[in-house]
């Protein structure tokens, strides 16, 4: 393996960005690409069977252009879809990104915990297992907020957030009626890290919020120990679709690392 083989963070948009943020602190010398589908975002209304297609095509694509060391699918919906048909596919490791049950679980006081994600995430039977494994005695709330994707990534244009528009995408869960015991809340999807701030506004300061960055992470290092790796080039991102949508998060992206941007 080249010491240059870069990791590959795969997402459909810039959620993905709170899994790189987290890598580098683990491998602040890693060679990094970050691909996002733009093209084929949202995931989450998709049917099953058009992200798996999507996901497995677009990284058997990108495996070969690119010969990555690691592919991190950065993206909730598509790990939990698609994960085990790339891992059929690909003969170098993929990790996964799936809901931080396990960890709010660990959390709790309480014994409720929320669980915000896309549609396409929450109805997954994935979902159901981790819950059946390691909640079981716990009360989990399930929510879809897709209109949280679009939000996360208008604010890393630098966009202002339309008065209202957070608080009606997730008052399903905050006005659930066994909500009013929730302390700890599953951020399901690399985006909604980036509405953080917001979020706690929301739900209030008592409610803690998890997400699986920080274990992702550790796994993808943990897969590397050992590995030579040297940058020789800097990193950069690819998109599928317009480049005008990577264009317009250039200093977003710069931000992390990203200097050079370019359409897959």
């Amino acid at each position: 393996m080249r010491d240059s083989a870069p990791i590959l963070i795969f997402d459909s948009g810039v959620g993905g960005l709170t899994i790189l943020a987290e890598v580098r602190k683990s491998l602040p010398q890693a060679p990094v690409i970050y691909a996002a589908d733009f093209a084929g975002l949202p995931y989450g209304t998709k049917s099953e069977a058009e992200v798996a297609a999507r996901v497995c095509g677009l990284l058997g694509r990108m495996a070969e252009r690119y010969q990555p060391r690691l592919i991190c699918i950065a993206c909730n919906t598509a790990s939990t879809i698609a994960l085990g048909m790339v891992r059929e596919v690909l003969e170098i490791p993929i990790v996964g990104t799936v809901p931080a049950i396990k960890p709010a679980a660990l959390t709790t006081s309480s014994g409720t915990i929320g669980l915000l994600g896309t549609g396409a995430t929450v109805r997954q039977p994935y979902v159901d297992r981790l819950e059946a494994e390691f909640a079981s005695d716990k009360r989990l709330i399930r929510h879809a907020a897709d209109a949280l994707v679009p939000l996360a990534e208008a604010k890393l244009r630098g966009e202002s957030l339309r008065a209202g528009a957070l608080t009606q995408a997730v008052a399903g869960l905050r006005d659930h009626p066994d909500a009013r015991n929730l302390d700890t809340l599953v951020l399901a999807c690399t985006h909604f890290p980036l509405l953080a701030d917001e979020l706690r506004e929301v739900f209030g300061a008592r409610v803690q919020l998890v997400d699986g960055a920080q274990g992702i992470a550790r796994r993808i290092a943990h897969l590397t120990q050992g590995q030579a790796m040297e940058r020789t080039q800097d990193d950069y991102a690819i998109a599928t679709g317009p480049i005008a949508s990577l264009e317009a998060l250039s200093a977003t992206l710069a931000r992390y690392g990203l200097k050079q941007l370019s359409r897959f």
